[in-house]
């Protein structure tokens, strides 16, 4: 159940045509670990077989399935821990005042995986931000995944997932047991709108967006795509809208029209005025 070094190649060409992200030549025992389960599931008797029936027809189902495999998709409640405490104490605070007069705001989850980050901002909005409760706040999330997108609807998680990062005050009061799993109230559920969006590829119409999370997503891209994505993000920000990144990266020699915002220990970007 092995790959060859032909087999890899192509797999490492497919998933960088589909979704533009960079699988290292060293990830050959990721690709099979995350392959083996699709090939199983499909009735292919080894990865070879599969890769034979990709090579033989047009980019399909099986294709998709194959580059969403491949998508890391780790993450957690309140992942990190000091974004949401920049949120929580300064940067929500701040835009309570500067948007009073319109009461608007606009959250994206780019990249939210199976859910936690959005639904960690709609607790957090819940739980500290009831001042907020007329406005119109809407909190967008996106991923490239189908099965991740519908994991994230479903907001359904194991008791491992909501041991992560997850208080267990916030667990007693905005979750419900569901057999062995957890699943997240359905008014926190119908406050997040989910959709497909590929963040190397084309982009849905998204309002001007106040805040964006972009976290930990673009590590797995080249050069190139990361400044593209940069760009899309940074034409998307209000004038004083923060871009959050994951704390392994940064703006600096791919986007110098950003200008690095810190609170406490968390660095956000904004866009240089001009």
């Amino acid at each position: 159940m092995s790959l060859s070094a032909a087999e890899f190649d192509y797999i490492r060409r497919l998933v960088l045509e589909q979704s533009a992200i960079v699988l290292d030549g060293d990830k050959q025992y990721l690709a099979e670990s995350r392959l083996l389960p699709l090939a199983r599931r499909d009735g292919f008797d080894s990865l070879s077989s599969m890769v034979a029936s990709l090579l033989a027809r047009k980019v399909d189902g099986l294709h998709r399935h194959v580059v969403e495999a491949m998508t890391t998709n780790e993450t957690s409640f309140f992942r990190d821990f000091h974004p949401f405490e920049a949120l929580r104490k300064s940067i929500l605070p701040q835009f309570m005042i500067q948007r009073a007069s319109n009461r608007e705001l606009n959250i994206w989850s780019a990249a939210c995986s199976s859910g936690q980050e959005p639904y960690s901002i709609a607790m957090l909005l819940e739980e500290d931000f009831r001042g907020m409760a007329g406005w119109n706040v809407r909190l967008m999330a996106s991923e490239l995944s189908a099965e991740m997108l519908a994991r994230a609807r479903e907001g359904r998680y194991s008791q491992l997932e909501v041991n992560r990062g997850l208080p267990a005050k916030l667990l007693v009061k905005y979750f419900r047991q569901k057999g062995v799993d957890w699943q997240i109230a359905e008014e926190l559920r119908n406050r997040v709108e989910f959709m497909a969006i590929n963040l190397a590829g084309y982009w849905l119409p998204l309002p001007p967006m106040d805040i964006i999370l972009m976290r930990n997503v673009l590590i797995y891209f080249g050069v190139e795509t990361k400044k593209k994505i940069l760009r899309k993000a940074r034409q998307l920000l209000k004038r004083d809208g923060l871009l959050f990144l994951g704390g392994a990266e940064t703006t600096f020699n791919l986007d110098d029209s950003f200008e690095r915002v810190q609170f406490d220990r968390t660095i956000c970007y904004r866009a240089r005025k001009a």
